[in-house]
């Protein structure tokens, strides 16, 4: 059941969460919401619904954890019923359930790897036999390493990032759009590396340009047949993949560089989200909403 509407009390961005320095750490690819010191907000206790998404049916991809989690969370309460693509988190996984169950709403859990065509049309026709009909499709998850040199980078790893980043939403959307009736959404998370690639992350960035171009592309395309195509660009949001991808002596200032002075949290995403699979965003399409921390997109 969708929750009632609470705005929260106004507060200092600058303040509204944790600053660097962080503590160093590492993970192995691709982390774990349970070990990340600190913890991250997903809008677990803040989140509140009112029911912009009753009665829809969405996929999300990497919804186990960071971002996905906290869209996960939201969406269900706003009243959506939820399936979680993810690769081999299981724990997180569960825990994003609880959240999706706790509002009241149908958690679908799929494990696998998204980079393999054959595993991205299997999430949908589960979710085409567990709902019966999808409405929103958030491609969301994905890969990066960062490496501080061109030979660093392994060519196996330039070619997961792309299959993971890029392939694999081409494969979900052409699985899902014969299911998406007039009104369904595409929700593409991009990056500001889009915008202002970093150095240390080449294969990532290039596929999240490629990202915003695809968005802005399929948006024409199926604008006809009554389906939404927009993207979300995150700046340096503090998620598992951070401490997984990202050397430890980069952590502790991670986020600083920002006008905000912070990284963001998976929580303040999670509205553009819901903006973007409701109808109060039905005359936007091909559009990209940069939660950014101030870091310029023009």
């Amino acid at each position: 059941m969708a929750e009632e509407i609470n705005t929260p009390e106004q507060q200092d961005p600058k303040d509204q969460y944790k600053k660097p320095p962080f503590p160093k750490q590492e993970q192995e690819v691709p982390g774990s919401d349970a070990e990340l010191t600190p913890k991250a907000d997903h809008g677990e206790e803040t989140y509140k619904g009112s029911g912009k998404l009753s009665g829809r049916k969405a996929i999300i991809t990497g919804g186990d954890s960071g971002i996905g989690r906290a869209v996960a969370i939201a969406f269900a309460r706003e009243g959506a019923d939820v399936l979680i693509s993810y690769l081999n988190e299981e724990e997180d996984a569960k825990e994003t359930a609880k959240w999706i169950e706790q509002a009241g709403q149908k958690a679908v859990l799929v494990p696998g790897d998204i980079s393999d065509e054959s595993h991205c049309k299997k999430i949908v026709q589960r979710a085409v036999e567990e709902f019966g009909q999808i409405d929103v499709l958030v491609n969301n998850a994905a890969f990066q390493m960062a490496r501080k040199s061109l030979q660093e980078i392994p060519s196996e790893e330039f070619d997961r990032t792309f299959k993971t980043n890029i392939y694999a939403m081409f494969y979900l959307c052409k699985a899902a759009e014969p299911h998406m009736k007039p009104g369904s959404t595409i929700i593409n998370t991009t990056s500001v590396n889009a915008y202002k690639p970093s150095p240390l992350l080449l294969a990532y960035a290039a596929t999240k340009g490629a990202i915003q171009n695809f968005t802005a592309n399929l948006a024409q395309i199926v604008a006809e047949k009554g389906i939404r195509v927009n993207c979300v660009a995150p700046g340096p949001i503090w998620t598992p993949l951070i401490p997984a991808t990202i050397p430890p002596e980069e952590i502790e200032s991670f986020g600083k560089d920002v006008p905000l002075k912070r990284p963001g949290q998976p929580a303040e995403l999670a509205a553009a989200y819901v903006l973007l699979a409701s109808q109060d965003s039905s005359y936007m399409t091909g559009s990209t909403i940069q939660v950014t921390g101030g870091t310029p997109t023009i």
